[in-house]
């Protein structure tokens, strides 16, 4: 139904090239992928509707397509296939990964190592080397003499006054759900995660459903109180006969994998789940597995993360007449250091100074390089590098893009490119390259996201319950212990493992050495970091020991532990 074409790369980087299963939804084009393959047609659709010519495919995708005039890329809806690019003697030259691009001398480009710091990744479309860049999920790129144009192929619309009765709505939506997994099948075994949030066991069930058979499920778990979820994991299993296999990381497994996964990516990659991602998704590979199903998505398409509900506390000070902001509750509480100390009156500041500041800076004011002082963690040299405020520019931009009315959709706009696109879609899908097994998202399909674009908002975060209706029309389907617990997923308990594991703990000192050098963190900062912050607070100050050892395994990887060429 649906192509499931290899990346088709070439030395040269000038040849076509497509990847990912898509359906064109023209039966001509469709008939000439199946019979000619992928690049026929999309050759053939840009002919006829140039930049427009991917709103007329659905699924995930990369195509790239080279002719004497122009060169034409374009990537899906969320990225999941990604497209690197480069202007070189006038001509784009395109890769899957950005360092098939980067020659062995190519400079590291100081802004984007910044905001690999604050972010934990980096955004497209900055990619870690200069003039190197990364295509924008939704995007197409046209090069047409000498000129390059960058521009989204996909606007989504929020439609936020359509009023459609619960069950109409929970009909249609089980129907698509059922869809989707069965488009993800590839007539082989496959199987998928299994964390026992919602979306994995949403998945798990489906899967059962549409195969008749019980569904492969792969979950990983921690010996660390307070980070293993297995419990639910066996729940979501128990309740739909899933053959369940289950993994539990240990710290050896971290210093055994943890170089390899950080050079299996093209620039530097700090979310820690990728590691656990990993050994799940070799188990499955192991075990026979084909194709691996995940339920990334579920959360961004339908307002299931915590600071949905945050933000909507706080925007409600924006209800609140002026004239008592600005001349009683303000005066009252800012910059008054008394009432800072009453316990009581304490929160109402906190409260009052985060609702202050508007979105989507306030979601940062806990950033932990911000709350760290970039001049104690980052040396006077690199940040003269660099712009510290072009975080926040890029945040806007991304914020103030979607069309979306409502505090909850303008968000999900966001997380669509910061949560999903830059940062958990990868980290799947690294993962899952590394470890050798195709992997797919169902609930990313192109009909649930549409879906998601018609639902009323009051339906995804009611009140203050997230994910409202998610739940309502699978609360026959999940089990309660499923629908009542807290997202959690497979959180990596770093920090208290490197205080108490030897060798863990030697691996991260060694790489947080190997940093020094670079001229980018300083040195004093970093023997603070391992000899007094991390001891004292391993689950909090974890978090940035564990982006700087990657950040120092993916350059250790590129060379010797020298200055950064930036």
């Amino acid at each position: 139904m649906t192509s499931k074409s290899p990346i088709v790369r070439n030395a040269e980087l000038d040849e076509p090239l497509c990847s990912g299963r898509y359906k064109f939804n023209d039966i001509q084009l469709q008939q000439l992928n199946s019979e000619q393959g992928g690049i026929a047609a999309w050759t053939e659709a840009f002919r006829r509707s140039k930049v427009a010519a991917p709103n007329g495919v659905a699924g995930d995708f990369a195509v790239a397509l080279f002719s004497p005039k122009s060169t034409f890329i374009a990537v899906d809806r969320f990225a999941i296939n990604s497209l690197c690019y480069q202007i070189v003697d006038g001509r784009l030259r395109v890769a899957e990964r950005a360092d098939d691009l980067a020659a062995a001398d190519a400079k590291l480009d100081p802004q984007a190592l910044y905001d690999y710091l604050y972010f934990h990744m980096i955004p497209a479309p900055r990619t870690v080397f200069k003039g190197i860049y990364r295509l924008p999920a939704g995007h197409y790129a046209l090069f047409e003499n000498g000129k390059l144009t960058v521009a989204p192929w996909w606007t989504p619309h929020f439609e936020e006054d359509r009023r459609v009765p619960v069950p109409e709505l929970k009909a249609e939506f089980r129907q698509i759900l059922r869809d989707s997994v069965t488009d993800q099948l590839d007539g082989q075994t496959t199987g998928c995660f299994l964390s026992g949030g919602t979306d994995s066991s949403t998945v798990a069930g489906l899967l059962r459903e549409v195969t008749g058979q019980p569904a492969k499920a792969f979950s990983i778990g921690f010996e660390a109180a307070g980070y293993d979820e297995m419990e639910y994991a066996r729940i979501a299993a128990r309740h739909f006969g899933a053959e369940h296999h289950e993994y539990y990381v240990t710290p050896n497994d971290l210093v055994r994998s943890i170089p390899d996964v950080a050079a299996s990516y093209d620039q530097p990659f700090g979310n820690s789940s990728v590691v656990p991602a990993y050994y799940c998704a070799k188990a499955a590979r192991e075990a026979g597995v084909t194709r691996i199903l995940a339920g990334d998505g579920g959360d961004e398409l339908f307002g299931g993360n915590t600071r949905y509900a945050k933000q909507r506390v706080f925007n409600a000070y924006d209800n609140i007449p002026g004239s008592l902001r600005r001349g009683v509750l303000e005066p009252l509480l800012i910059g008054n250091t008394l009432a800072g100390r009453i316990p009581g009156i304490k929160k109402a500041v906190s409260y009052v100074e985060q609702a202050r500041i508007p979105m989507p800076d306030r979601m940062q004011m806990y950033n932990l390089l911000g709350r760290l002082g970039l001049a104690e963690v980052l040396t006077s040299e690199f940040l003269a590098q660099v712009n510290p405020d072009d975080t926040l520019r890029q945040q806007r931009e991304t914020y103030v893009s979607g069309d979306g009315r409502a505090l909850v959709n303008r968000m999900l706009w966001y997380d669509w490119k910061y949560t999903l696109a830059d940062n958990d879609l990868p980290k799947v899908v690294g993962a899952n390259r590394l470890a050798g097994i195709p992997v797919g998202f169902p609930l990313l399909d192109d009909r649930l996201v549409d879906f998601s674009l018609r639902l009323n908002p009051e339906l995804k975060l009611k009140g203050l319950t997230l994910r409202w209706f998610f739940k309502e029309a699978l609360k026959d389907f999940l089990p309660p212990q499923i629908i009542t617990k807290k997202k959690h997923g497979f959180g990596l308990p770093f920090g208290v493992w490197a205080v108490e594991h030897a060798g863990l703990r030697t691996l991260a000192m060694e790489s947080l050495d190997s940093l020094r050098c670079r001229g980018i963190v300083r040195s004093d900062f970093l023997d603070r970091l391992v000899k007094e912050y991390l001891p004292q607070h391993p689950g909090y100050y974890g978090e940035l020991v564990w982006i700087l050892m990657m950040l120092a395994q993916w350059l250790l990887a590129r060379g010797p532990a020298k200055k950064a060429s930036i």
